[in-house]
């Protein structure tokens, strides 16, 4: 089975077929982010992130999904591959041995709140010999079926933590990296190549973030001192996270991407945009 998601259907609803172009887009209830990706010249024609004034609800979600489609042109063709990438906390890894797709529930009920009708889906994450058991947005993943057919869907975490482990698998070091976004965070704690710890935090003052940040490297019994943390997201050093970390933590560095794309649009840094970019 492939990791991810599909929803298939025969046709497309859309006209204008490019079969050069691909789309990937990233759904929260905090934003939107669109990517389009020209295969043929492995050029990224169009980047944009639209951050709602507050958080909203699924169908309200949605509603903004659809005005997006009404009102970007570059949105109003049909592409040969679309990628959707869920955001939300709603997930947790399983370890391979112990996944039954006849459980998908047990997996979640203690950490996540999830209701009876909730409808639960799970991607395959082969370099951590795990699966990722999650709630999608499936009124999202109906409008898009309904627009494109054929689409491929996974967990914001999944992308992360596949392109993580992809970077990281043959370095010796520990390392903690740190993605940023505006109104929550995820840590992955690497060591040796692989995954430690994985855990997602919602975050309103830097204050907040620095304690669940040191909370978990002292669970882990790692120095702030000796630690080597790697930044990704919506951070730079001017942000007010990364002068609260640098109060404690020495060794902070930022991450890359390591993409080799031409770029009309560029992204504000070689290590933003992370699991937009990353799940072509």
């Amino acid at each position: 089975m492939e990791t991810g998601q599909k929803f298939m259907a025969q046709t497309t609803k859309i006209s204008n077929l490019n079969i050069n172009q691909e789309l990937s887009i990233q759904i929260s209830l905090s934003g939107l982010s669109f990517c389009i990706l020209q295969r043929d010249t492995n050029t990224i024609t169009y980047l944009n992130n639209t951050a709602f004034e507050r958080k909203v609800n699924p169908i309200e979600l949605l509603d903004k999904l659809k005005d997006a489609f009404n009102t970007i042109e570059a949105l109003k063709v049909s592409f040969n591959s679309v990628n959707v990438i869920h955001v939300n906390d709603l997930s947790s890894l399983v370890p391979k041995p112990l996944f039954d797709e006849d459980n998908l529930a047990d997996y979640l009920k203690f950490n996540s709140k999830i209701l009876k009708s909730d409808f639960l889906s799970f991607d395959e994450i082969s370099i951590n010999d795990s699966f990722n058991v999650y709630v999608p947005y499936v009124n999202v993943n109906n409008f898009i079926y309904d627009l494109f057919g054929s689409f491929t869907y996974k967990h914001f975490s999944t992308v992360l933590i596949e392109n993580i482990l992809s970077l990281e698998k043959n370095t010796v070091d520990t390392k903690v990296y740190v993605h940023i976004s505006s109104n929550h965070f995820e840590i992955l704690v690497i060591e040796k190549g692989n995954l430690l710890i994985y855990n997602t935090f919602e975050y309103t003052t830097k204050e907040d973030f620095i304690y669940y940040l040191l909370f978990t490297t002292e669970q882990l019994q790692l120095n702030p001192e000796t630690l080597q943390l790697v930044f990704l997201g919506d951070i730079n050093k001017e942000h007010a996270l990364f002068e609260m970390a640098y109060k404690y933590i020495r060794n902070i560095s930022f991450g890359n991407r390591l993409d080799t794309y031409d770029y009309k649009i560029e992204p504000k840094t070689n290590y933003s945009d992370f699991t937009l970019i990353k799940s072509f």
